[in-house]
């Protein structure tokens, strides 16, 4: 695990847990690029105003200031570091619309920022992956299919461990709370959000004092928020609870429509990684339709790591909307945990393959010169600064698990030495290749 930073709530890591956070990233590009998502990257800052259009989240927020503030600046926008990227990228579709294709299909990996108290697996600088795709006044609802499906792929390639995607659809829970007499559904999203975090006694008396459930409505609403199956079994548990209920269910039947189609879809490309969960709510109120949230099975306590959702109106300018559908991975949160609970590391702490000695100090451009006919085919070397002994640069290699060192004699005589096994060989430049395994760092788990 990563030391401590003397800054709480952000990450420093060491050589060979940066390795495993690179593989981390490199796997989502390319999972996300093979399936047609472009990469696209929005500034680090917005105004405070465009930050809070979607939520009451002042408190998250970490103002940009100059530390010598001009009478000039005084009337400026204020500015803000970016929580997340979905709002930023509202903003970004909004201003980019002429020169964007819709719909359009984008990944994003950067650094976001939030003012909160750190705790495990919770910081206040960490990397976002986010992948969408966003539409031009409709978007086909097999989008949330398809968006379901890439990031469940995604996550395997990244060998986790078990997980599961948790799914849900606000339609759905929405039009079963107006069903039973709930007209206002956005706090009684709210307070079904917390359900893990308070559980049911005092959901319930936050549906009472904040929904105005009376008892029936407050236990119908957990009722439904039970329900949970790998399968299509929610269907029918899900008809026979609304069973009897006069009023308007079409809401309701599309949501529970569309969930099945998610769930199925999900269980024909990546069997066992779904279940419907009807306490999926999200918080956030742009979220309309699906809503996904993944846990790691057995590290539950470490909350989601990959949660996100459709949106119809995140994006508007004037009549015009993008309404899109997408999901965020936390980056740091997820390195963190399998850092330390699945031992994850670099098989050794730099790129290099090969470290190429030196026999005395005048042979340092004859080193580069070997170093370089390496590099041209793609095999990571480095040079020694120093000449010292050769069982010195040796071990300084073994350190730094370099697998190989590179010996060139005054007659200009080559010789590679594997120093896992000790065996050394006559090689050529030009020619020598390392065995596959060894060109670059693996990611190796000490645990299972």
């Amino acid at each position: 695990m990563a030391r401590k930073s003397s800054l709480s709530g952000f990450t420093e890591w060491l050589p060979e847990e940066r390795l495993v956070e690179l593989h981390v990233l490199d796997t989502l590009r390319e999972v996300f690029e093979r399936h047609g998502f472009a990469s696209l990257e929005s500034r680090a800052v917005e105004t405070v105003d465009t930050l809070l259009q979607k939520g009451e989240i002042d408190k998250e927020i970490y103002a940009v200031s100059r530390l010598q503030e001009d009478e000039a600046a005084a009337g400026e926008a204020r500015l803000a570091l970016h929580f997340d990227l979905t709002v930023p990228f509202a903003r970004y579709v909004t201003d980019n619309a002429g020169h964007l294709h819709f719909p359009l299909r984008r990944y994003q990996i950067q650094k976001v920022w939030r003012g909160e108290r750190p705790q495990d697996g919770r910081y206040r600088e960490f990397t976002q992956a986010d992948v969408d795709i966003v539409g031009d006044g409709s978007l086909p609802f097999r989008a949330d299919v398809e968006l379901a499906v890439v990031m469940a792929t995604a996550l395997e390639a990244l060998s986790v461990g078990d997980f599961r995607m948790r799914i849900n659809n606000r339609r759905l829970s929405e039009g079963f709370y107006r069903l039973i007499g709930l007209t206002d559904p956005a706090p009684v999203m709210r307070a079904i959000d917390k359900l893990e975090k308070i559980g049911e006694e005092k959901v319930a008396q936050e549906l009472r004092e904040q929904a105005g459930a009376d008892d029936e409505q407050a236990g119908l609403a957990l009722a439904l928020a039970g329900i949970r199956s790998e399968g299509l079994g929610f269907v029918d548990r899900a008809r026979q609870l609304a069973a009897g209920i006069e009023g308007d269910s079409s809401q309701f039947e599309e949501g529970l429509a569309e969930l099945a189609d998610v769930i199925a879809a999900l269980e024909r490309r990546v069997p066992g990684r779904a279940v419907a969960d009807l306490s999926i709510a999200r918080g956030l109120d742009y979220y309309t339709g699906t809503v996904y949230e993944t846990v790691l099975v057995g590290h539950e306590d470490l909350g989601s790591i990959c949660s996100g959702g459709r949106y119809e109106s995140l994006a508007s300018k004037g009549s015009r909307t993008f309404p899109g559908v997408g999901l965020s991975v936390g980056v740091t949160r997820l390195v963190s945990r399998l850092l330390s609970t699945q031992g994850l590391r670099a098989d050794r702490s730099v790129p290099s393959a090969v470290y190429v000695a030196l026999r005395d100090e005048d042979s340092w451009a004859e080193a580069q010169d070997v170093a370089a006919a390496l590099r041209d085919r793609g095999i990571a070397a480095e040079v020694a600064l120093s000449a010292e002994k050769f069982g010195k640069q040796i071990r300084h290699a073994d350190r730094r698990g370099i697998p190989f060192v590179w010996f060139t004699d005054a007659s200009g005589a080559h010789e590679i030495k594997d120093i896992r096994s000790g065996e050394q060989v006559p090689a050529d430049p030009r020619t020598w290749e390392p065995p596959a395994e060894d060109r670059s760092p693996r990611i190796i788990a000490d645990r299972p």
